[in-house]
């Protein structure tokens, strides 16, 4: 797994969910690793990198023994999706405080427009090899 970067999302929230389903669907070379905030496995990597492990208003990307949060992992992402997403890579200009308070603005409110589900989803057969 350490050659492979990591995704950290809520998996409870519908909006993540749908954002990791989309990132499964680009990522054709399948690079990324996924587990839910509430799983085991993530616990462990909070931990490991002292975040902390109840606040789950951000996903957390880990890439080379580096965590990164909020827009600046969005953006790290985004930047190893195919070419056709790389246009997202201007948004590195927009200061990254401004971009967090966007960032944190939708992260508060994802719950209330998109709702969540009572359990974590789990993910078919066909993807669960790049699950933790």
């Amino acid at each position: 797994m350490k050659h492979h970067p990591i995704i950290l999302f809520d998996g409870v929230c519908n909006y993540c969910n749908s954002m990791v389903n989309f990132i499964i669907r680009q990522d054709t070379k399948k690079v990324f690793r996924f587990t839910p905030l509430q799983s085991p496995a993530a616990q462990g990597l909070l931990e490991q990198h002292n975040l902390p492990k109840s606040d789950f208003d951000s996903f957390v990307f880990i890439e080379e023994g580096r965590v990164f949060l909020c827009s600046t992992a969005a953006l790290k992402v985004l930047k190893r999706l195919p070419w056709y997403w790389q246009w997202t890579q201007a948004f590195w200009i927009v200061p990254e405080d401004f971009r967090n308070r966007v960032y944190t603005f939708i992260a508060k409110n994802r719950y209330k427009w998109f709702g969540k589900r009572e359990q974590c989803m789990m993910p078919g057969a066909d993807v669960r090899s790049r699950f933790l």
